[in-house]
C-alpha cells in the first residue's frame, strides 16, 4: 500500500483531504466479484492507519489510545479489483472533547477527485485512557493535529 499527504482543493469533496492509494487484493473480492463489506472495513482502516502515522511519532497516540466506536458505510456503486489501487481521501469531520469522527470518500483508480465517490463511509473514534479502561480527553497537541484535516 502506498500513501502520500496531499491537501486538495476541489469543490466536490472539499477543501481539506488525505489521499491513500489502497491495493485490492484478490482475497477482498465477494461471490459477486464486488469488494466484500468486511474487507472495506479492512481497507478503510488501512488508509486510516497510514495516515495517522504519516508524521511519524507525532501522533501516536492517536494510534494507540484511539478507539473504534462507530464505523458507517454506504455504497453508491460497486467497486472491483480491476479499480485497484483505490483512492482513499480521509478528513475529520467532526472534534468533540473525548472523540472525533473520520470522514471517508473511496473512489476507483483513475476517477476524477470531484467525480461521485463509490463509496462513502465514517469512524468515530473514542480516547481511551488504556490504562485506566475509561474514556479520556482530547489532547492539545492532538487537538491541532485533527484542526489541520477538519472540513
Amino acid at each position: 500500500m502506498k500513501t502520500e499527504p496531499v491537501a486538495m482543493q476541489t469543490q466536490q469533496t472539499g477543501p481539506v483531504g488525505y489521499h491513500a492509494s489502497v491495493t485490492v487484493r484478490w482475497s477482498d473480492m465477494d461471490a459477486f466479484a464486488h469488494i466484500n463489506h468486511a474487507r472495506m472495513v479492512t481497507l478503510l482502516e488501512e488508509a486510516r492507519i497510514e495516515w495517522l502515522l504519516s508524521e511519524g511519532e507525532a501522533n501516536e497516540s492517536l494510534i494507540k489510545s484511539a478507539l473504534i466506536a462507530n464505523v458507517t458505510i454506504a455504497y453508491k456503486k460497486p467497486l472491483r479489483h480491476s479499480d485497484s489501487p483505490l483512492d482513499v481521501t480521509l478528513w475529520f469531520e467532526k472534534v468533540r472533547a473525548v472523540d472525533f469522527t473520520i470522514g471517508y470518500e473511496v473512489r476507483a483508480a483513475g476517477a476524477a477527485p470531484d467525480s461521485p465517490p463509490a463509496v462513502v463511509a465514517t469512524t468515530r473514534m473514542a480516547m481511551v485512557d488504556v490504562g485506566a479502561e475509561t474514556l479520556r480527553r482530547i489532547a492539545p497537541e492532538e487537538k491541532a493535529y485533527l484542526a489541520r484535516w477538519t472540513r
